[in-house]
């Protein structure tokens, strides 16, 4: 059993009728209406196209890793082996990357809190001594 629209894309008459009233009552309505006559088929498999890659993206659990944006969101097997074998070493090669990357960040931003708590020590000892040698009455240390 077919199911069919009773407006659909292309210049039908309910359709060119719709468009009419649309333009008549106010004129985005009508617009919107031509654009569905022109692209009507189009926007159909836009939007097809749209609900597999988020439902492909909410699949993968985007956010944790490279993988899970890039290889498996887009697509599951391109239908070639050796392909798909690339694509998943390729894969595998930049999660490497991506991990050595985050852990060398780590590392500077730790280096960089040890400069960052070794400049205030020094700045916090000069004010000490600056301090004591502006007080006559102050204990010598």
């Amino acid at each position: 059993m077919h199911s069919h629209a009773v407006v659909r894309p292309g210049f039908h008459p309910l359709s060119i009728a719709l468009m009419v009233l649309g333009f008549v009552l106010a004129w985005p309505l009508g617009l919107a209406m031509l654009a569905y006559m022109l692209w009507g088929e189009r926007m159909r498999a836009f939007a097809h196209g749209l609900r597999r890659g988020f439902a492909g993206a909410r699949g993968a659990g985007f956010g944790c890793g490279l993988r899970s944006g890039f290889g498996r969101s887009f697509g599951g097997s391109s239908g070639n082996a050796a392909f798909d074998a690339h694509r998943a070493a390729e894969f595998e090669r930049l999660e490497a990357e991506y991990r050595r990357l985050e852990e060398e960040r780590r590392e500077f931003e730790a280096y960089m809190d040890h400069l960052r708590r070794a400049r205030d020590q020094e700045e916090f000892d000069r004010f000490k001594a600056e301090r004591t040698s502006r007080r006559p009455d102050a204990p010598r240390s």
